[in-house]
């Protein structure tokens, strides 16, 4: 008995030689590149506020198409056009102020995880059986989580699931988080490259069509639409199972974008505390809700405020005012010759004594930013661009889980880039958070898309959790996120605003959060069923046929 192919044989087969000419190669490139593009779009900012999502398994289709037949070193190049046609412009916001080459050099290192991934792409289609289709997925998934680990701890930024979160595909986030998004994606992609090849095999025939023909071209195309639409049959609870609590998001802002903003750390201090004096204010007069916990933005007081007694002094006296835990954003002296980001909780009643040094009340950032809160080789970095003295003090990782206590609620801390790493975050629910803030501070990037980019990975995380987030800006973008993804009030740069809401505290556990890596672990391996299954198949058609075989002797002797 003959195994069916979901792909055809035309999709998977080699040209004799691998061999191709100009003409050819030159579609090939333009395909990779506009798969690239095709990436891009799928993302928030690029060409739409949110992002356009079903181009992201358009764009796996395209590196299919592109890499078909290929030998492995044609296989990798075109990966890598693809790869910077996706990420130069996903990744722009890295070079607004410090230049090309950062920008450039990130863009780059990060391709070659995506040319590595192409190089295997034509073996991973093998013969065209379904288990290839699982191999591309799992490969992908693979590719994700190398470019999450290395180097210096890894930059799992643009990764398909966080291009997803105003798709249907979403809803997997709550069973197997990021890795399983990102697998679907790529299998959808794999489903709709082999339904265009069938289709266009279909439109060369030279013979009448038969029904089993349509059938078996349109077959992966109905197989993709419900593997996309499969996400929407997994429920998004988004009532607490708790409480909900009134909280209140403090957008300062600052003086000016760009690099220099530490230069007026003081000015960044003081727009937090009038905006959250003006709240307090609004609240006496009875126009504004009494909060029960407030919220400020990574770096919104640079300034030691135990170094300071002028900054300590404006941040109890404008909590007292507010009359509700603050979790600020604050930049500490030490240990030693180096730095901590810091989230410290002030209390009505304590302010800031004991903050630092109390488990419950400060979080420490556990993934310095490399090249931006510390520089890993500094010296041989230094030959490439003088732009690594900007950080002139190293940052020093924090080793606890992220959770800090406010009143009676355990919130879950994120800072910055940490929400795009999932075992921070999973960290943080597993260690009883019912709720999240993402404290970040975007006026490095400028106007550019970094901010949104950051949201929609926020938004990814309230649904692969079910817990509500708060992301704070210090100039935007800045939302309150339902457990369900919905961010429907949001920010603007640079503008200073408070956000008022009541969000649900939730103490269940999705399956992605008590999965933890093992979806990762899983789908990964898929990489290898065109290496496992293939061997296996003679001992299942054994099996098989003993089967029928002892079936009709017991069937015999009934008789």
């Amino acid at each position: 008995m003959s195994t069916v192919r979901l792909l055809p044989a035309r999709l998977s087969s080699r040209t004799p030689h691998g061999r191709m000419g100009v003409a050819g190669a030159l579609a090939r490139v333009g395909m990779a590149a506009a798969g690239g593009l095709s990436a891009w779009m799928a993302f928030p900012g690029a060409v739409s506020r949110d992002g356009w999502w079903p181009s992201a398994a358009v764009a796996v289709t395209f590196l299919i198409w592109a890499t078909r037949s290929c030998r492995p070193r044609a296989a990798a190049g075109l990966g890598f056009v693809f790869a910077l046609a996706f990420l130069i412009p996903h990744l722009r916001w890295s070079g607004i102020y410090v230049g090309a080459v950062p920008w450039l050099a990130l863009a780059a290192v990060c391709a070659a995880f995506y040319a590595f991934y192409a190089a295997f792409l034509p073996g991973l289609l093998g013969a065209g059986r379904w288990w290839n289709l699982l191999a591309v997925a799992g490969g992908w998934v693979l590719l994700e989580a190398a470019r999450s680990r290395v180097p210096f701890g890894g930059f799992p930024w643009a990764r398909l699931a966080f291009s997803q979160v105003d798709g249907p595909i979403l809803g997997w986030a709550r069973v197997g988080g990021a890795p399983l998004v990102t697998f679907t994606v790529a299998l959808v992609g794999a489903l709709l490259a082999t339904f265009a090849t069938m289709l266009g095999r279909i439109l060369r025939a030279r013979r009448a069509l038969l029904p089993v023909d349509v059938f078996s071209a349109c077959l992966p195309l109905v197989v993709a639409v419900v593997v996309c639409a499969s996400g929407l049959l997994i429920p998004r609870p988004v009532e607490p199972d708790i409480t909900s609590v009134d909280i209140a998001a403090v957008q300062g802002n600052t003086p000016r974008p760009g690099l220099d903003f530490n230069a007026e750390r003081r000015a960044v201090l003081t727009n937090h505390v009038s905006a959250t004096q003006s709240l307090a204010e609004s609240v006496a007069r009875g126009e504004s809700m009494a909060p029960d916990l407030v919220f400020w933005p990574e770096n919104s007081s640079d300034i030691d405020p135990y170094q300071d007694p002028a900054a300590r002094a404006s941040i109890e006296a404008v909590t007292r005012a507010i009359d509700a835990p603050v979790l600020i954003g604050a930049v500490l002296e030490g240990p030693g010759r180096y730095l901590s980001n810091t989230g410290l909780v002030v209390t009505p009643q304590l302010g800031l004594e004991g903050a630092a040094s109390d488990a419950h009340r400060n979080y420490v950032k556990r993934r310095p930013a490399p090249f931006a809160e510390y520089v890993p080789y500094r010296s041989f970095f230094r030959t490439f661009s003088d732009k690594v003295d900007l950080v002139r003090r190293d940052f020093l990782p924090g080793q606890r889980g992220g959770t800090v206590l406010m009143g009676d609620t355990r919130v879950g801390d994120v800072i910055c880039f940490e929400v795009a790493f999932d075992g921070l975050v999973r960290d943080s629910v597993r260690s009883g958070a019912q709720m999240l803030v993402v404290q970040t501070n975007n006026a490095t990037f400028g106007y550019s898309d970094e901010a949104v980019q950051q949201l929609a990975m926020s938004r990814f995380r309230a649904v692969e959790t079910g817990r509500a987030v708060v992301q704070i800006s210090t100039v935007g973008v800045s939302s309150i996120i339902s457990p369900d993804g919905s961010a429907p009030v949001r920010t603007e740069l640079f503008t200073q605003a408070v956000l008022q809401g009541r969000v649900p505290l939730r103490s269940d556990q999705t399956l992605a959060t008590r999965l933890g890596s093992l979806p990762e672990a899983a789908l990964s391996t898929a990489v290898l069923f065109p290496l496992l299954l293939p061997p296996l198949l003679p001992l299942m058609r054994s099996l098989r046929g003993s089967f029928r075989d002892s079936r009709r002797r017991l069937e015999d002797l009934s008789a």
